[in-house]
């Protein structure tokens, strides 16, 4: 199989590159068994692998360096990972607060699983957040959080009430637009998605990690990165199901509607209900659910009718 240049093997190199991307996939060695019979072949694995990210900041007139999270993650895009999960977590309030975003050293100097992201001298950053101790795996990106008090993190922005304004048939479309930019998952068929799109239904960004929250927070991260919050215009299309701390990132972003191929988690729909927020699932081919807040679909091209 022909692979692109994210998915060499760490350490490889072609003449004349000074370094390598990081692989996103691996071969093993497999037993396939088909009708009774086992042999032996090549398979492909989607990566995972242990990412420290650190917080620089001022305290007390000091420039102190501190662990913030540990979270696995498939490698690639790691510096959109870091940004995207300091802003869905509400320690960053605006990306101008960011300074600056870079692989981290050990203490010999080398380069190691570790993203620092600098905060601008006099932000103000309160460490006792740091007393959460986040460890987040690729499966759930809250587990460890004490309570639901802990979890709800109060965004900046809130939710506009009237936009984005979305034909039902663009949202019938948008399973199909993920799944053909879904690179790796073709591959492996083991990472999860999120795309951002515009009303029309245009993909205008996507990422792909072994966990869920790991996907969105990549996403998030670009837009924050680039400056582009909030993002009010946008929707946001998940691979699996929706749960509370997918939709609490889409919250810190301002997202309006998020659609998903699976089904939402009970927390998910009270936050989008509580929050303004269109909530899709089981989107298909020609069906799909609402969850909460339909009036930003148009239903012209799919008529609403009640039961009898």
């Amino acid at each position: 199989m022909q692979l692109d240049d994210s998915n060499r093997t760490p350490g490889s190199r072609r003449p004349g590159e000074a370094t390598a991307r990081p692989a996103r996939v691996r071969f093993v060695q497999v037993h396939k068994v088909e009708k009774g019979s086992a042999r032996l072949q090549s398979d492909l694995l989607a990566v995972e692998e242990p990412l420290e990210i650190l917080l620089g900041y001022t305290s007390h007139e000091k420039r102190v360096e501190k662990t913030l999270s540990i979270t696995m993650r498939t490698p690639g895009h790691d510096r959109e990972l870091a940004a995207g999960f300091l802003y869905t977590e509400g320690i960053v309030l605006q990306p101008r607060d960011i300074e600056g975003v870079s692989p981290s050293r050990n203490s010999e100097g080398d380069l190691h699983n570790g993203v620092r992201v600098d905060l601008r001298p006099g932000v103000e950053f309160d460490d006792t957040q740091l007393d959460r101790h986040f460890y987040t795996t690729s499966s759930c990106g809250v587990c460890g959080k004490a309570s639901l008090q802990t979890l709800r993190v109060h965004p900046s922005r809130k939710i506009l009430a009237d936009r984005p304004r979305v034909d039902s048939r663009v949202i019938e479309g948008l399973g199909p637009a993920l799944r053909a930019g879904q690179k790796v998952f073709r591959q492996t068929g083991g990472l999860h998605a999120a795309g951002l799109f515009d009303a029309e239904g245009r993909l205008l960004s996507l990422r792909e990690d072994v966990g869920r929250h790991n996907a969105v927070d990549k996403l998030i991260g670009r837009e924050v990165l680039e400056g582009r919050l909030p993002l009010e215009d946008r929707l946001m299309m998940v691979s699996g199901r929706t749960s509370f701390e997918i939709l609490q990132k889409a919250v810190m972003a301002g997202i309006a509607m998020v659609v998903a191929v699976s089904a939402p988690s009970s927390l998910a729909v009270a936050l989008a209900r509580d929050f303004g927020m269109t909530l899709v699932g089981f989107v298909r081919p020609g069906r799909f659910n609402v969850y909460a807040h339909a009036e930003r679909i148009d239903w012209q091209s799919a008529p609403v009718v009640a039961e009898g």
